[in-house]
């Protein structure tokens, strides 16, 4: 093969549309446009089924395929042979299609017409470089390597997870020049995601929540795949996806203690890559811009490898966070708080926390800081352990993978943030403290 696909997917964004060639069994001609080229690996591409026209009619009775490809940066074009294997209508590449011509179909104003039925594959038999002038490609903003070494520094630095939290939210704004990024992690019992770091936005919005198959970032989740859009496109927005699925389920009563999702009101790209360890599902990283197109293929793959090492790390030091070290063998009483009494109420249905009738938490962290509050009150009870709260019957962790470090840090800095007088603080390894500085009236109800 003269050309290797992967040097030129550039093409395959679709700001300029490829041009599709076949013929009819009498061998008459047919040239279309084609909304999307997908690029799979360096023998396959996906092109977006969206009507049953000529073209897929003389595709399915055998027809030899030809495709033009434009790069938009250079002007360089590409002649494609490829040959027809099979059309999927469900899964990660599939989504990774849909959305990404959701947002195609907006940019062009046809979001009614555009709708993928299915994606094509097709083998790539060869690709020909096609004679004529051409420009020289802009200078990389980012060298991907360069900041994928640094960015591995930081991360294998780290002695725990707040601190590998602060150091991804770091690397991904300094090494990688991204302003715009958020960390949530997966709530398996609950089928959700919630949001655990953030960077570059006015709120940090710690603790809101997405359901798993809403938007870019829910879909994300759902198919442990890369999800990336282009262009803005309100079949994606999340300021309306995180209130149709409240409003869904039930919930449009209680929207008011929902903790808003933070995020660009008129973000133009986006990009959500899984953050996954041996299989399992642990999160998603999310970045987007107000730039049409500022992310490309080069960019999802160094995120994909980022989130790789990050995965990794997360595992480590959730593990870690297990093998506590012994408490003191000396009982550490609170001392008397003085001022206003701080009221927390605990709603059992789903274990939501208000401090002085302003939400705070919700689910198992809820969980954790009710047991947490009642212990302190009932028995002055100021040290604990993650080895302690795995076993208490009160908590009720959904089972091994519970991110249960995870849960702590988005604790410890939603009560950081809401300033009220209660903190958590580590003080060894799957140890922390436990500080009141109000009188508690805890209220059930």
């Amino acid at each position: 093969m003269s050309v290797r696909i992967e040097t030129i997917r550039e093409c395959l964004e679709g700001v300029i549309p490829g041009q599709i060639a076949t013929c009819d069994s009498e061998g008459m001609p047919n040239l279309a446009y084609l909304s999307q080229v997908q690029f799979i690996d360096n023998k396959h591409v996906a092109l977006s089924y969206q009507f049953f026209n000529c073209t897929r009619q003389n595709v399915l009775a055998g027809s030899p395929v030809r495709l033009l490809l434009t790069d938009h940066l250079t002007g360089a074009q590409y002649r494609l042979r490829l040959e027809y294997l099979r059309t999927e209508t469900a899964g990660p590449l599939f989504e990774q299609m849909k959305a990404k011509l959701a947002g195609i179909a907006s940019h062009e104003g046809m979001s009614d017409v555009f709708r993928l039925l299915g994606s094509d594959i097709y083998r790539i038999r060869d690709i020909e470089h096609v004679p004529g002038p051409t420009l020289a490609p802009p200078t990389p903003p980012v060298n991907y390597l360069t900041a994928l070494r640094r960015a591995t520094q930081r991360l294998s630095s780290c002695s725990n997870l707040e601190s590998l939290l602060e150091a991804a939210m770091n690397s991904l704004g300094e090494d990688f020049g991204i302003d715009h990024v958020m960390l949530l992690m997966h709530d398996q019992a609950y089928s959700r995601l919630y949001t655990l770091a953030s960077r570059g936005y006015p709120e940090s919005g710690i603790g809101s929540e997405i359901p798993i198959g809403a938007g870019v970032i829910g879909i994300c989740a759902r198919e442990i795949s890369p999800i990336r859009i282009g262009f803005m496109t309100s079949e994606y927005s999340y300021g309306r996806t995180v209130r149709d699925s409240i409003e869904a389920e039930g919930r449009g009563d209680g929207l008011e203690s929902a903790i808003p999702l933070p995020g660009l009101p008129e973000a133009r790209s986006q990009m959500a890559v899984p953050v996954a360890v041996f299989g399992q599902l642990l999160g998603v990283l999310y970045v987007e811009s107000v730039d049409d197109l500022h992310f490309g293929y080069d960019d999802e793959d160094a995120l994909v490898a980022f989130a790789a090492q990050l995965a990794l790390s997360i595992h480590h030091h959730q593990h870690v966070a297990e093998q506590t070290d012994e408490l003191s063998s000396e009982t550490v009483e609170a001392t008397p708080a003085a001022g206003p009494a701080l009221s927390v109420r605990h709603f059992a249905t789903n274990d939501s926390i208000f401090i002085d009738d302003d939400y705070l938490i919700k689910g198992v962290a809820g969980a954790i800081l009710w047991a947490l509050l009642t212990d302190f009150v009932e028995r002055r009870r100021t040290e604990f352990t993650n080895k302690s709260l795995r076993v208490d019957s009160r908590i009720r962790l959904p089972g091994v993978s519970d991110n249960l470090e995870a849960r702590l840090v988005l604790l410890q800095r939603r009560l950081d943030e809401r300033a009220a007088g209660i903190r958590l603080a580590r003080t060894g390894r799957g140890r922390f403290s436990l500080t009141v500085n109000r009188p508690l009236q805890l209220v059930s109800g």
